[in-house]
């Protein structure tokens, strides 16, 4: 894959990459609403693709194609934020279902059942369960998740280089222990869409086939499995900053 002048040809890199882009897009879509355009996905993935040609060294210790896999969906994902094909009315709704997740979690010491959590929020199950169904693609981690007003970014106090993302901060040893424990305390149905779709690389569909529900059905599990884990994430980097906050006091405060 390298030209006479010792460079990666890129040419060649297009022509083999191009089917991966479009693999790594089209299972991307299994996650987003209908609304979103695979084309788009994958003219993004395609400028992940160049980007990777640009700046991959092979002294990285990594094989272009991995290191390529990452900027890809990276620059997918990129696409995605700056469109905000999730309406901001459903992100709401959706962390008003976090928030409920966390009280009635901290309030029962287990974790609440679908009726529980649409009766705190006042609505039927069946309007509940829309609304997980239409929350498809509901991301884990959003940039603007780690901000609060009237206070520096999250990210910015733990962000160690421009190539770090949401991803790679999940990776760290806190976030990732409680990101472990919180997909383990998951609803077993849970864990097992989460553990078939995560895991084993299955498509909705095909989960619902080896749960013998409908796909829809699984869209909706998937979906409250994201919210339960976003407000344990979320009360974790929140509990971390508080001790951040009190260990930064200085020595005569009260």
């Amino acid at each position: 894959m390298y030209n006479a002048a010792g460079t990666l040809d890129k040419d060649q890199l297009i022509a083999r990459y191009a089917p991966l882009v479009k693999r790594i897009a089209y299972h991307l879509m299994a996650k987003l609403p209908a609304s979103v355009q695979v084309e788009d996905i994958i003219q993004n993935g395609m400028l992940g693709l160049l980007d990777a040609m640009s700046r991959y060294e092979e002294g990285l210790g990594a094989q272009f194609e991995t290191y390529a896999v990452q900027r890809i969906r990276g620059a997918m994902l990129d696409g995605l934020r700056e469109n905000d094909w999730l309406p901001r009315s459903l992100r709401r709704e959706m962390r008003r279902i976090e928030t409920a997740v966390h009280s009635l979690e901290q309030l029962h010491g287990r974790q609440p059942s679908e009726g529980e959590l649409a009766q705190a929020l006042d609505m039927s199950l069946a309007e509940y369960q829309k609304m997980l169904q239409e929350a498809r693609g509901y991301q884990l981690v959003y940039f603007e998740d780690f901000s609060e007003e009237d206070d520096d970014d999250f990210l910015e106090r733990h962000i160690v280089g421009e190539a770090m993302d949401p991803l790679t901060l999940l990776e760290n040893s806190n976030m990732r222990a409680v990101l472990v424990q919180a997909i383990e305390d998951l609803p077993e149905r849970e864990k097992m869409v989460m553990g078939l779709y995560y895991e084993e690389d299955l498509n909705l569909r095909e989960i619902g086939e080896v749960m013998g529900v409908s796909e829809s059905r699984v869209c909706q599990l998937h979906s409250q499995a994201i919210a339960r884990l976003r407000s344990r994430i979320s009360g974790a980097s929140k509990e971390g900053t508080r001790n951040g906050r009190r260990g930064r006091q200085p020595a005569n405060a009260a």
